[in-house]
């Protein structure tokens, strides 16, 4: 990694893509809305994949598009890999914004930014694809406009078991954060994002009237004692630097108040923003059930599902973000950002490569802060163009080091 100042010709490439951005940025605005008109749900983003394909197929790219839906788009001849990702798909909620462009979809909309996140790549593709003609690209670079991210543990998966990281020595992402002004980029060196785990609990044992308990497994005392006990267990026996939290959603046993069920559920998350205590938490968790449903008599049966790794950025990544970011938004634009327990697949990736993933601020300065996964969520779409500019300089700067 170098520290120097940018040589003439990384500033020339820096200036090619502001130009072309410029250029492109109705067309990109224009692209924008029509995917938020057409949003798609995981694994089905057919559309969105053929709308992007032939843009970028347009421009000169090698694209590879993936047997369900999603694609991967190759730049340059010769050198080392740069990869930056996109996600492409929608959510399963209702659209409540009144713009022309709102969703025409029932009961799906981008809710998430992942219209930004797709269109921002697309651009910084375009932009680099100039560079390249220029002469001025120093290596190569592979987008990735990834389905399924909503859905765990995320199409990043299938991504990397058809090469998308062969050859890679960075990836950078962006997501949209509605909390941060537009013309800023949240950004920070170490866990980002969490792990995050769905953990379902199934209890079973002889039921019973209520006046006689001791002739029963009293169940639901037993689901009540995992609903307190489990969370309060693991914060004793997991590191606290871990940061884990297990947070139920979902309780259920019985339907009489005089009847001691035969089974009960109970449904969660269990976040940590640890890679290492990620290792370690299915074990715990499952060993702790177990001893505190003993005195009880019940039977657990542990369901813990897997779903994806926290996202923690690597130094020398987020040193070229940062600066990418700087490049853009000069330095009051480049804003330290909190740590969130919600999860990103784009974890898979950093499991494999260095990489770094920013905050791309979407709210209008003065405006309403909205939340994501809502369906009343709207973005200022200067955010596309920032986003654009900040992915294709990650890239150079990158190949630079």
């Amino acid at each position: 990694m170098t520290t120097s100042a940018p040589s003439q010709a990384q500033l020339r490439a820096s200036a090619v893509v502001d130009e072309v951005i410029d250029a492109h940025e109705a067309d990109l605005l224009a692209l924008r809305r029509d995917l938020h008109a057409h949003p798609e749900l995981s694994w089905k983003e057919a559309r969105t994949t053929e709308l992007v394909a032939a843009r970028l197929e347009a421009a000169g790219l090698r694209v590879r598009r993936l047997p369900r839906s999603g694609l991967i788009a190759d730049l340059g001849d010769a050198g080392p890999v740069v990869a930056l990702r996109g996600d492409i798909d929608a959510l399963p909620v209702q659209d409540l914004t009144e713009d022309p462009w709102r969703s025409t979809v029932d009961g799906v909309a981008h809710a998430c930014g992942h219209d930004v996140h797709t269109t921002a790549l697309l651009g910084a593709g375009l932009a680099l694809a100039a560079v390249h003609d220029a002469g001025l690209l120093t290596g190569r670079v592979r987008l990735l406009f990834q389905p399924a991210e909503e859905v765990m543990p995320g199409g990043a998966l299938e991504l990397v078991e058809r090469g998308a990281l062969d050859d890679v020595v960075h990836v950078f992402g962006l997501h949209c954060d509605p909390s941060i002004d537009v013309g800023q980029v949240g950004l920070r060196e170490g866990p980002l994002t969490a792990a995050a785990d769905i953990l379902r609990i199934t209890v079973t044992g002889r039921g019973g009237h209520t006046s006689r308990p001791h002739l029963t497994e009293d169940l639901t005392f037993a689901v009540a004692k995992i609903l307190t006990e489990l969370p309060a267990a693991l914060s004793r026996r997991m590191d606290p630097r871990a940061g884990l939290s297990l947070v139920w959603g979902s309780i259920q046993a019985g339907s009489a108040p005089n009847v001691v069920p035969r089974t009960g559920t109970l449904a969660g998350t269990v976040r940590m923003l640890d890679a290492a205590a990620w290792e370690l938490a299915e074990p715990l968790v499952t060993e702790l059930v177990a001893q505190i449903a003993a005195p009880y008599g019940v039977d657990c049966d542990v369901d813990y599902q897997r779903g994806v790794p926290p996202v923690v950025n690597e130094h020398s990544s987020t040193f070229a973000l940062g600066r990418a970011i700087e490049r853009i938004v000069g330095e009051g634009g480049h804003v330290p950002t909190l740590q969130s327990l919600g999860g990103e697949d784009f974890g898979w990736y950093l499991t494999r490569v260095p990489g770094a993933m920013g905050r791309l601020g979407t709210r209008t300065p003065g405006g309403p802060t909205f939340d994501l996964h809502q369906g009343d969520l709207r973005v200022d779409e200067g955010s596309v163009r920032v986003g654009a500019g900040v992915l294709a300089n990650a890239a150079l700067i990158a190949l630079a080091f």
